[in-house]
């Protein structure tokens, strides 16, 4: 229970201290209409051998690895026999009597892999407690550690309320519709209107946004309280306002490969992002500097200060051959510095500090579409990723789901158990697609493909410019230097002659 948490996997690109814990908390409905029961997702979350009494079926995951912790939690008023797994799932089942019955909800989420298993258990409890039990929920919840540095928590749910004397409770009521004198409306067929509400706000669509948000609260506490200095937010990068490209998923096989030193597509793309986000980062903390320094020096500028910056390093150049200590390589070196400069000025037509500030200052405000066009090819990119990613792996299963349909009932359910991984990442896919089809969105893969590479090739343009950008910042830091030293010359010399 208290073993150590494993090692971060070596994809995360992590330096030394630097904080790397994740958010990850799916919501999904267990529903009969998919072909799914509470008991034999209860079975394979604990590891248990559970016998469905509605259908007669039973699901031994006794062999499954990885499952480290079981529990059941229950609010004050449930019977003290929901505390055995089969009973509490198996009361469920039975109550439920449509085929497209929805019979528990379930939440997944990542465990920060920075806290000892104590102190995830405790996490996990709190947040149950708080956010379900205590609002009249039963939870059956199991911690899942295979030691491949995914440790997370499967969060069983259930949706019918119990009545104060532990009876399952009706899920909706009958309302009769009324009218603006609060009278009841007839139905024209010996009746009154009327429509079904929920008995419980359980099921509210902003609940999710509350649960996910509540998650991560939960676990930045647990955190700060282990002395971590890692954070987690439930918003997107975009949502939270940061200028960031998010990084993929890995999933469980890359993560495993990676720790074993392989190599693969998305952790070469997940190191791609985070060079890219040093880049982006860079760029903005140097230009920042740079804006803020030739702003300061072109307030100051006087017009007596004497010559131009052309002039100022000319005479720095005479004065570098005129300099009789100075090695014949430490003057070449010198010239060829300034050399580059008074290209850099001319090249821009650059003769005082306030023409060095706006061209900075246009530099900066480039900087800033480009970084802007950038992250928003790169967010786009990543909705396009997923897109094509469950599309193909709908293909891939495909066939796998369609054999099911096929299976005679007596082997029905052996070949789902032998499949449940094929099976599982198909209905995974095909909920997704439906999902994006009843938002309005098209199933055109042939377009994505075209889109994705349009912004590809836009997006390493893009890339290309902010690298441009990066050697005239350079030149001006260069610059900056040079007029810091002409200054500190200046002062010497005036020393020098006052004495």
């Amino acid at each position: 229970m208290g073993a150590a948490a494993p090692k971060p996997p070596i994809f995360t690109s992590r330096k030394e201290n630097e904080p790397i814990a994740i958010f990850h908390c799916p919501i999904q409905i267990i529903k009969r209409s998919a072909g799914r029961s509470a008991v034999a997702a209860a079975a394979y979350r604990s590891g248990e051998k559970l016998t469905n009494e509605w259908d007669g079926k039973t699901h031994d995951y006794t062999h499954k690895p990885g499952v480290v912790h079981t529990e059941i939690m229950l609010p004050a008023h449930a019977p003290p026999e929901f505390a055995d797994r089969s009973t509490l799932w198996n009361s469920v089942e039975q109550i439920e009597k449509s085929s497209d019955a929805q019979l528990a909800r379930e939440i997944e989420v990542a465990l920060p892999v920075e806290l000892s298993r104590v102190e995830q258990l405790a996490l996990v409890r709190a947040f149950i407690k708080d956010n379900f039990v205590a609002e009249g929920m039963c939870a059956d919840f199991a911690l899942h550690d295979k030691g491949d540095g995914n440790p997370h928590a499967h969060v069983m749910l259930t949706i019918r309320p119990l009545k104060p004397d532990g009876r399952w409770g009706p899920k909706c009521r009958k309302v009769y519709d009324l009218d603006s004198q609060g009278n009841r409306i007839p139905d024209g067929k010996g009746g009154w209107k009327n429509h079904r509400e929920d008995t419980t706000d359980w099921n509210n669509r902003e609940n999710a946004e509350k649960w996910r948000a509540a998650w991560a609260a939960y676990a930045n506490r647990a955190l700060e309280a282990a002395g971590r200095p890692e954070r987690i937010d439930h918003r997107s990068y975009k949502r939270q306002g940061i200028e960031k490209i998010p990084s993929i998923h890995m999933g469980v096989a890359a993560s495993q490969m990676e720790r074993r030193g392989i190599a693969t597509e998305k952790g070469d793309i997940n190191r791609q992002i985070a060079a890219d986000n040093k880049l982006l980062k860079e760029i903005k903390a140097r230009i920042t500097r740079i804006y803020n320094w030739t702003k300061e020096q072109a307030g100051t500028e006087q017009p007596q200060d004497g010559g131009s910056l052309v002039a100022r390093l000319y005479e720095a150049q005479a004065k570098v051959n005129s300099n009789k200590a100075r090695s014949r390589s430490g003057k070449i070196k010198a010239l060829q510095e300034n050399a580059k400069l008074l290209a850099f000025l001319q090249g821009n037509g650059i003769n005082s500090m306030q023409e060095l500030y706006e061209k900075v200052s246009a530099m900066n405000k480039d900087s800033y579409a480009v970084r802007g066009q950038i992250v928003k090819a790169e967010r786009r990119l990543a909705v396009l990723d997923e897109r094509l990613e469950m599309w193909a792996q709908y293909e891939k299963f495909k066939p796998v789901r369609q054999k099911l349909d096929k299976v005679k009932p007596g082997k029905r359910e052996k070949y789902q158990q032998e499949h449940s991984a094929e099976l599982a990442s198909f209905d995974a896919a095909a909920h997704f697609l439906k999902s994006l089809k009843e938002s309005g969105e098209a199933i055109t893969p042939k377009a994505w493909r075209a889109e994705a590479a349009k912004l590809t090739v836009q997006k390493d343009a893009d890339y290309q410019k902010m690298r441009t950008m990066r050697d005239e910042i350079k030149a001006v830091e260069t610059l900056r230097k040079t007029a810091d030293r002409l200054a500190r010359e200046g002062q010497h010399q005036q020393k020098e002659q006052e004495r």
